[in-house]
């Protein structure tokens, strides 16, 4: 597959290593910084660089488009590679807003392109086994699901573009949140109902720091979550409850600690559950998988990426949030 990628930065740069590790060809960069594009394409012989993601994405030798710019310019590039007849995986959370990227899924449909958007953590090895267990029925039917996400931010964090609601979209909830709804929904279904609340209560900006969820699922179970930027020590927790066991992953390698699966199962006579634990140090390798898989789903296989409409509902559920908490307005994109 030749493919394009628009968006140079650190995640550009990480998506055009696994695509190049996978056998496939980096044909063209493109970036809003024309620099950032150059740099990236000298990785990768032979590959164009431009300041221009229109022309690149029209170039009639790219098969496929990666889109890992910032927020405000997902929904436009993922339309415009589409409606060239091109494949596109874009990063989380594919847009600002729903109703931003509902006209984008109704056109890639139109147009017949494969797009996925970068919900990576359905890829992490942790959770592929969980949801492996899950589906074989190791935890028994599902009850609820507890979720934790976040880190610390750095200095000055208040004043990236992750702070600016024009540029983002909205703040923690809508950054790494996403990812936890994703997830919940991957493995609990469709969501019925959501409340919660989205609150700025350290960092200087005009965009959550802490975002709270509670999901009611189609299937009666609940989803429990929280994001948040003021977590001081880097954390990612999942826990997923059936009625015969519960599965708990942590950590997702770096400074997230090692990747780690617990599956606790019931005994019939209860008290402390039989217990075994998988870890899964080294590099991340969810990058080159969700890749993998997206090239798949571009030959007609239907993996199990997340979809337009997966990344729909799940700023729906961050649009419900904001609708109920302080600063909606300020918000909307």
């Amino acid at each position: 597959m030749r493919v394009a990628i628009v968006g140079c930065g650190l995640i550009g740069g990480k998506r055009a290593k696994s695509v190049a590790a996978l056998g496939h060809q980096v044909v063209a960069t493109a970036d809003a910084v024309p620099e950032r594009a150059a740099a990236l394409a000298k990785g990768h012989p032979g590959c164009a660089a431009s300041g221009d993601w229109r022309a690149v994405v029209a170039r009639p030798d790219v098969d496929a488009v990666v889109v890992a710019t910032i927020n405000d310019a997902l929904a436009a590039v993922t339309l415009g590679a589409a409606k060239a007849g091109k494949h596109v995986l874009v990063e989380k959370p594919a847009a600002r807003s729903a109703a931003e990227l509902r006209p984008v899924a109704a056109a890639a449909r139109a147009a017949g392109a494969t797009v996925r958007v970068g919900f990576n953590h359905r890829f992490h090895p942790a959770l592929r086994k969980a949801r492996e267990l899950v589906d074989a029925g190791a935890v028994g039917p599902l009850m609820f699901a507890r979720g934790r996400y976040g880190h610390g931010g750095r200095v000055g964090y208040d004043r990236e573009w992750r702070a600016d609601p024009a540029l983002a979209g909205g703040g923690e909830l809508l950054d790494q949140g996403v990812h936890l709804i994703d997830l919940t929904r991957w493995f609990l279904g469709d969501v019925a109902d959501v409340s919660g609340y989205a609150g700025t209560f350290f960092w200087d900006m005009p965009v959550e720091d802490n975002g709270f969820v509670c999901l009611k699922h189609t299937g009666g179970q609940v989803g429990w979550l929280h994001a948040s930027c003021s977590e001081w020590k880097n954390l990612f927790c999942l826990e997923i409850y059936g009625r015969t066991g519960k599965l708990q992953i942590d950590g997702l390698g770096g400074s997230y600690g090692v990747e780690r699966l617990a599956y606790y199962r019931m005994l019939p006579q209860m008290g402390p559950p039989e217990t075994t634990i998988w870890e899964y140090p080294g590099e991340d390798g969810s990058w080159a998988a969700e890749f993998r898989d997206f090239a798949a789903a571009a030959a007609g296989t239907r993996g199990t990426g997340a979809t337009l409409d997966d990344a729909v509902a799940a700023l729906d559920v961050v649009a419900a949030v904001y609708a109920q908490s302080p600063g909606a307005e300020r918000r909307a994109a």
